[in-house]
């Protein structure tokens, strides 16, 4: 999501293509796993929930310790994938909160938001991958967009407009939809990314799978709101 840090030798052919995109996606399901793992570990953990509960910016500022040094190792085995699962597990621990006040209020609406995640990320990735079209403009523009969605977003906080939030998580679902197709194409098509540079790739993904997973739930809650 509008990373610039730099990259391997671009790949050269089919081959090395095809080794980044397995590492890649291997790595981005991964991910997720370990991900799920932090949200049943914090649920399991009551002291760690309520604490998280109480104070969720210091677990989200948390978790981008490792991910920055993510993605200063990227070339670095096994320093890379350590710190890249670290970022996600932190992520599923700061989840925690919100997915288990979710099914609170609508049972089921977690499930249903993963399912539609998943749902776009198969058909945004095959749009992505059997389009002809050149997507390199999509990155800057959707990167933009993002930035002024989330000071949307913080602005929000101070007013608490029901309406606004379901506007913006709207919004946010298709910034991150463009966002994913760019990074799909930017990995399957551009060469800008070498054989090596699957944990920038594959972190990418995985932030913008989470943003748009935090953005759908939004948007099934407000719907069931009475």
């Amino acid at each position: 999501m509008g990373y610039s840090y730099a990259t391997a030798v671009p790949v050269r052919s089919g081959a090395e293509r095809a080794t980044l995109v397995r590492r890649t996606y291997g790595l981005v399901f991964a991910s997720v796993i370990v991900a799920i793992l932090g949200v049943a570990f914090t649920i399991a953990q009551p002291g760690l929930f309520n604490a998280v509960a109480q104070h969720p910016l210091i677990t989200f500022f948390c978790s981008f310790v490792p991910l920055i040094m993510a993605q200063r190792a990227a070339h670095s085995y096994p320093k890379n994938l350590i710190l890249t699962f670290l970022y996600t597990f932190i992520t599923g621990i700061w989840l925690a909160p919100l997915l288990v006040l979710s099914e609170r209020v609508a049972p089921g609406i977690v499930g249903q938001a993963g399912l539609l995640t998943f749902g776009a990320f198969g058909v945004l990735s095959l749009y992505a991958m059997l389009s002809r079209r050149d997507f390199s403009a999509w990155g800057g523009f959707f990167t933009v967009g993002c930035f002024v969605l989330f000071a949307a977003l913080i602005l929000n906080l101070f007013f608490h407009s029901a309406a606004a939030t379901l506007f913006l998580a709207g919004m946010g679902v298709l910034i991150m939809s463009g966002l994913l197709v760019f990074d799909t194409w930017r990995l399957l098509r551009s060469g800008a990314l070498g054989q090596d540079d699957y944990v920038i790739a594959a972190v990418t993904i995985f932030v913008d799978l989470l943003n748009m997973f935090i953005f759908i739930l939004t948007l099934l809650g407000g719907g069931r709101r009475r």
